[in-house]
């Protein structure tokens, strides 16, 4: 299995994954990240059937943050309140987090290994997004097993950052 189809195969799943985290989110955040990361894995998608059949592919950039803070400023004062978030949506992110380094390492990999330029600049594209989302998700967590330290040194450089 080529580089391209192990990266529609990763992708395929990850928007099954991010699709079924949303609809078990209970809080409002939860549901538009989740449903943020499924646009953009479907955009990752998008790219790689057109290298997998074309041999080309013209690189739509995004920036994951850019979308997160926007989220997060239409939600702001529901954030200012205590989230109690269930165990399955704490282990979903903890999923998520995983699957987004696991996918960083190997489009690092899958870039290094690459047969062609646009190949290398679509694999470095995509382990760029995914840190980003690794990001995001790491933000969550520490927002969720303490928000109120979360609030005092990170609030600020969301909203303002």
């Amino acid at each position: 299995m080529s580089a391209v189809e192990t990266a529609i195969r990763m992708e395929t799943d990850a928007i099954k994954f991010y699709r079924e985290a949303s609809d078990k989110c209970s809080h409002p955040l939860g549901k538009k990240m989740f449903l943020s990361f499924v646009e953009d894995e479907k955009r990752h998608l998008d790219m790689l059937n057109e290298i997998f059949k074309t041999s080309d592919v013209k690189i739509r950039t995004a920036e994951p943050m850019k979308e997160f803070k926007t989220i997060f400023q239409e939600l702001k004062d529901e954030m200012m309140q205590r989230i109690e978030a269930t165990t399955d949506e704490k282990d979903a992110i903890g999923i998520a987090m995983n699957m987004e380094k696991e996918g960083h390492a190997y489009y690092i990999k899958a870039a290094g290994d690459a047969n062609s330029n646009i190949e290398k600049e679509l694999f470095e594209r995509l382990a760029y997004e995914e840190d980003k989302h690794f990001k995001i998700l790491e933000n969550t967590s520490s927002f969720l097993n303490d928000t109120g330290n979360w609030f005092m040194w990170e609030e600020h450089s969301i909203v303002e950052g």
